[in-house]
This record gives C-alpha cells, structure tokens and sequence, in this order.
C-alpha cells in the first residue's frame, strides 16, 4: 500500500449528497461567522464553500451560511422582482420594494456590527485587507445583483457598501459572493491548521509569495535552490524576503510602488 503524503495544515472533505444540507437558514450561532446572501439562484450555494478548508468549517459551525430567496419577495402571482428602468433604456433594475424587506429579514438576525455589501461593478476592488476586515466581525450579508442592478434607493436607504472583484462585469453576483468568502473564512481562526501561513502569504503583507519548491530536489534538471536545503532557517528567511520582493517588483509593479512610494527630492 502507498502511504499518502500529509501536506501540513491542509484537509480535503469531499462534496455531500445534498450539500445545501449545510445551508443553516434561519440560524444564527454566537462566535460563528455568520453569512446571509440575498440571491436569486439559492441553489447556487454553499457551491465550492461545501469543499476542502471552508467545506470543513462549516460542517463544524465555525461559520454558518444562510441564503434568503429573492423570488419569496417577488410582487404579484408570478413574484416580479424586478422593472424597466426609469427614463427607459435597456434591461431591467430589480425593484426597491422587493430587495428591501429581504434586506430587512437579513439585518433581523444579523449583528451589529455585520457589514451590508453589494456586490457591484462600480464598487471599491475586494483585495485581501478587506477580508481580514471582514473576518472580524461577526458575519456579512452579502446582495448578489442582476440584470442592469438594483435600485439606488436601497442603496441610499441602508448606507450598502459596494464591493467589486475586479474591472470587469459578471452576470450575476453569485460567483463573486463564493470568492469573497472563501477568502474571508480561510482567515476565521482555527480554519487552516497552520495559522503561520497565513503570514507569509501573497498579499498579507503588501507582497506577493515567494517562489515555492518541494521534492524531487532534481527535476529534469532543474534544482531546487541550494539554500532551501541548506537547514540555515535565517539565510532561508532572508533568501524568501528578497524573493517576495523580487516577484512583487517583477509581476505586481503597482503593489511595490504602493509598498515603497518614490521620496520627493529636497
């Protein structure tokens, strides 16, 4: 029998029969980090969050991921959520009256200090500062848009915050809302094994990763660097130093340029 290989601080589960078991609606547990999305496509969740690190935590109730169902708010026979823009144009706005009381039953349970967000193509870039943000609180509720957006008025009326992936545009939000909290939940204590790593990771301190080698130490020709096997744990710290800098210099020139503004001459 091949005896399989432990990567220190990583765990796998795998996909459940009925993942949506592990949806908790309607339940909020002190000291876990409670999630609320306001959706039109529930069943789009837990998706990837049912799998490996976030899959586990939330088996175990670190977290809890809650999903309230746009359409149960919908106006008339056929629930509509959503109308024509106002002063005509292309597409449709999902309407103030139906997204506020799903808003409404969504802080019903949340806690004080439980950011609102939107996720928006015109929001402020999610970067890795603002999931350490989020991961201290005590949970978010997150709004997964669609069609042309939502109605500015709720926007207005619940101070919503608007939050982007990036300069591009989805079909909905729902993608997004999975990247966003896998990022958040793999910071909530006692979800990835090794806690150290999260410290030398890209972008938790304004760097990006080193380069990373394992075995073989010889790779069809390539070697893997003679100081990483050295056993000198302080060359081998300041060999990653100069490395994450060298990366961040070489494939993120804005994140070094942000870390290390140019000085005005005197």
């Amino acid at each position: 029998m091949v005896k399989q290989p432990k990567s220190h601080g990583l765990k796998r589960i795998s996909l459940s029969e009925k993942p949506t078991s592990l949806i908790t609606n309607n339940e909020v547990i002190n000291g876990a980090w409670n999630v609320q999305i306001i959706t039109l496509f529930p069943e789009a969740f837990p998706g990837v969050l049912g799998l490996s690190l976030t899959g586990k935590a939330l088996q175990h109730r670190v977290w809890t991921l809650s999903t309230i169902n746009l359409r149960d708010f919908g106006i008339g026979k056929h629930k509509k959520v959503d109308d024509t823009p106002s002063g005509g144009g292309p597409g449709l706005v999902i309407r103030a009256d139906v997204l506020g009381p799903a808003i409404e039953k969504a802080l019903s349970r949340a806690g004080a200090s439980t950011p609102l967000v939107y996720l928006s193509p015109r929001g402020k870039t999610f970067n890795q500062s603002l999931a350490q943000n989020w991961s201290k609180t005590e949970g978010i509720i997150l709004i997964c848009g669609r069609f042309e957006g939502i109605d500015q008025r709720v926007i207005d009326h619940y101070g919503v915050e608007e939050v982007s992936m990036g300069d591009f545009v989805m079909t909905g939000g729902e993608i997004a809302a999975q990247a966003m909290i896998d990022t958040t939940v793999r910071l909530l204590p006692n979800v990835i094994g090794n806690q150290d790593s999260l410290k030398t990771e890209s972008h938790s301190s304004g760097l990006l990763e080193h380069d990373q080698f394992t075995r073989p130490d010889d790779w069809k020709g390539q070697k893997v660097p003679k100081i990483l096997t050295s056993g000198h744990h302080g060359k081998i710290e300041s060999w990653r130093e100069n490395q994450s800098k060298s990366n961040t210099k070489k494939y993120r020139a804005d994140m070094w340029e942000k870390s290390n503004p140019i000085k005005p001459n005197n």
